[in-house]
């Protein structure tokens, strides 16, 4: 529509979202968004960026990218009319980071591994920003198993972690028992501390948590629908009418097409 001709497409993107915005002639809904309305849009828009690079497709990928830099705009423009700051500041901001927390490229420092020296770059930083806890800044938003990981891994750098992979089994196997005991009442904290425990485990074989999560729904999600397809099911009837027998029958089947 118009992008062969256009030589600055970002500020063309600037521009519709500041129209979208205009309080007279713009689009009610982009008028009434605010920065919480938006933020789970953002989240979503994360989330579709990654399952176009899991899927390996990079049409996709472009498309999610898209949306995904129009939810930076779209903050951006909210916090302009507010007078916080504008793209350029966004803009700024992440550049002067970027370039602080790379010494090693656009300074004369080449001390420390480079892991190591990020990791001590964002501590300072927190620290400027008033955290006195190694837990601040861990985002409340994020999802679960990807939030208890980095609590995990923050608790470590100060030495507050299982030594071994043998210990955190043990404690899975506790938290076990004590879910299988629970009353009610403490059922849910006590399912939460055994998914805490399980983090800890597989973070000790060095598996990201949040991909092998998302791995094994991939998996799920896959044989289940082999399994519809094979019961003729996938026409919305469902496998209720199958008997365990039957259903695990067909799981083995399903699982039998990926070998």
């Amino acid at each position: 529509m118009g992008c062969k001709v256009v030589t600055d497409h970002f500020t063309r993107l600037l521009q519709i979202m500041q129209r979208l915005r205009d309080p007279l002639s713009g689009c009610e809904w982009d008028r009434a968004q605010t920065f919480a309305t938006i933020a789970p849009y953002t989240i979503e828009e994360a989330y579709e960026v990654s399952d176009a690079i899991d899927r390996n497709n990079h049409g996709d990928l472009k498309e999610e990218l898209g949306d995904l830099l129009l939810q930076v705009v779209f903050h951006s423009q909210i916090a302009q009319e507010a007078g916080l700051f504008d793209i350029q500041d966004v803009a700024c901001a992440i550049s002067d980071k970027m370039e602080a927390r790379h010494p090693h490229v656009f300074s004369d420092d080449g001390s420390a591994d480079p892991e190591r020296r990020w990791e001590h770059l964002k501590e300072r930083e927190r620290h400027a920003k008033g955290a006195r806890s190694a837990m601040d800044g861990v985002a409340l938003a994020l999802p679960g198993l990807l939030r208890a990981e980095k609590l995990q891994k923050r608790a470590a750098r100060d030495g507050f972690d299982w030594a071994d992979a043998s210990e955190a089994e043990a404690k899975i196997l506790e938290e076990m028992e004590e879910l299988r005991r629970s009353s009610v009442a403490d059922r849910e904290e006590e399912a939460g501390d055994l998914l805490f425990s399980a983090v800890n485990l597989v973070r000790k074989y060095g598996v990201d948590p949040e991909a092998a999560m998302r791995r094994a729904n991939a998996k799920f999600e896959r044989r289940y629908r082999a399994m519809e397809m094979m019961s003729g099911a996938e026409d919305g009837s469902g496998l209720n009418r199958l008997n365990e027998t039957e259903l695990d029958e067909l799981w083995r089947a399903a699982k039998a097409q990926e070998l």
